[in-house]
């Protein structure tokens, strides 16, 4: 986690949030008015986001004090109280929505994430994160995901070759985007890992031939699966992609990939429902 980018997000997030001031507070709420807050489970899951909370209230308040009940990472059920906050109830106030999205959306990235877990820990696969995150939240949304037990695939763009179908069709076939790939490699004296997107078998076996460190099987069946795993298994590391939900993961990490990546971890995650109950 970089503590540099983690306050960015945050202090843009509260910017966007107070703007000019919290005017409902101010109109209702002493400033010297002391409490207590409790953050509060309202539905089975693994809280993420706690570190991130204690610095967003740091930022708001300095005098904000937290006491965290749990760790990150750990399963807690309905009405367990995470976090009790002590300090002046108007810097609450003002930080509690942004603070409740923060861990609201990490809680339920790593719960799902632990969900997908769950369903394959009998086999050797790992789940792998991806691209479709929230733009300007992708930092926090990985380390949920790593939170709730999965493993990050890249970043960005910056850091691995992902050879994509698009790529391979601006380039002519998969050789050539393989080829161009190592040839950037060689004149930039640099040495990313590259995984190549495959759609059929023969694609497999195409990119068999070029040596590559990832194929990824997108949208094979599990016949194809299978038979793409036979072909590959101990040449290159293999990435399962396409579609996967709860459903369908079991069966296909029984074949034998060493990843199956999932963007619904954080396309289309559902937050836990969290909140803050403050008294004075």
């Amino acid at each position: 986690m970089n503590r540099n980018n983690i306050e960015n997000i945050i202090r843009n997030s509260l910017a966007e949030d107070i703007g000019n001031g919290d005017i409902t507070t101010h109109a209702i709420v002493p400033d010297n008015l002391a409490g207590i807050g409790e953050f509060i489970v309202k539905h089975d899951g693994i809280i993420a986001g706690l570190d991130i909370i204690e610095i967003l209230l740091g930022i708001v308040d300095s005098e904000l004090a937290i006491e965290k009940k749990i760790y990150d990472g750990e399963k807690v059920n309905t009405g367990y109280i995470i976090a009790i906050v002590k300090g002046k109830i108007s810097s609450m106030l003002t930080a509690e929505r942004t603070a409740l999205n923060f861990l609201q959306r990490m809680s339920g990235i790593a719960t799902m994430t632990n969900s997908y877990i769950e369903k394959i820990k009998h086999t050797k696969a790992k789940i792998l994160d991806t691209r479709k995150t929230v733009p300007g939240l992708r930092e926090l949304d990985k380390l949920a995901v790593k939170i709730g037990g999965g493993t990050n695939h890249r970043i960005g763009l910056y850091d691995m070759f992902l050879i994509k179908d698009n790529h391979i069709a601006a380039s002519g076939s998969v050789t050539k985007a393989i080829d161009l790939c190592k040839r950037f490699q060689k004149e930039n004296k640099s040495n990313f890992k590259i995984e190549v997107e495959t759609e059929n078998i023969e694609q497999v076996k195409e990119a068999l031939t070029c040596r590559v460190d990832f194929i990824m099987l997108d949208n094979f069946n599990l016949k194809e699966m299978e038979k793409a795993v036979e072909l590959i298994f101990g040449k290159c590391l293999i990435e399962a992609s396409g579609g996967i939900d709860l459903n369908t993961i079991k069966e296909i990490a029984e074949t034998g990939v060493d990843f199956i990546s999932v963007g619904a971890l954080t396309h289309s995650v559902k937050a836990l429902d969290i909140s803050l109950e403050i008294r004075s």
